[in-house]
């Protein structure tokens, strides 16, 4: 790894992905939670690209596609609590986009890491429900932890440990919130 400019810029990508990322974790509602991951997406696949992680970049547009439809579906039909034939049917589509641009940009085994991430992570976004997201967000986060170690992200791996605290913290909140209730 070298310290070039191309990488110390990719890491201030890396920087802003995590910041929008972390407030992923503490979003009210889904709405806000789609934007802000649509800002932290849209980061990240700048930093990937400085970083020549083409799989990472793949799942980034895969990931971006997904935030668009959902927003696009919300907007169209207004939040639904329960899974449509629609809604199947996007996931179908979603896991074929990834898996097709996997075989495309695959770089060895840790290469998929990212592709696990994506999947996981949008089948998490897929439900309806916040708390959902919230606790499948720490297997992604492990995941992309190990992804970033993969590419050599300095800074990936140390957004993605205190990410992965966000998660954790977040998912616990949702629990004392409805526990409450």
């Amino acid at each position: 790894m070298d310290w070039s400019v191309t990488y110390v810029i990719s890491q201030i990508f890396t920087i802003l992905t995590y910041i929008f990322l972390a407030l992923t974790y503490y979003a009210k509602d889904r709405r806000k939670l789609l934007l802000l991951s649509f800002l932290s997406l849209s980061a990240n696949m700048m930093a990937y690209s400085l970083l020549n992680a083409w799989t990472g970049i793949a799942m980034c547009i895969v990931a971006l596609i997904r935030n668009i439809i959902f927003m696009i579906d919300e907007n169209k039909n207004g939040k639904r609590e329960i899974i449509t034939k629609i809604d199947i049917f996007i996931l179908i589509f979603l896991f074929m986009i990834s898996i097709i641009l996997a075989i495309f940009t695959y770089n060895g085994f840790f290469s998929l890491l990212s592709v696990f991430a994506t999947l996981l992570y949008t089948f998490s976004v897929w439900q309806k429900k916040t708390s959902f997201y919230k606790l499948l967000g720490i297997p992604v986060e492990i995941l992309w932890l190990l992804y970033n170690i993969y590419i050599m992200s300095i800074f990936g791996i140390i957004a993605e440990t205190i990410l992965l605290i966000c998660t954790v913290t977040g998912y616990w909140l949702e629990v004392r919130k409805s526990k409450k209730m």
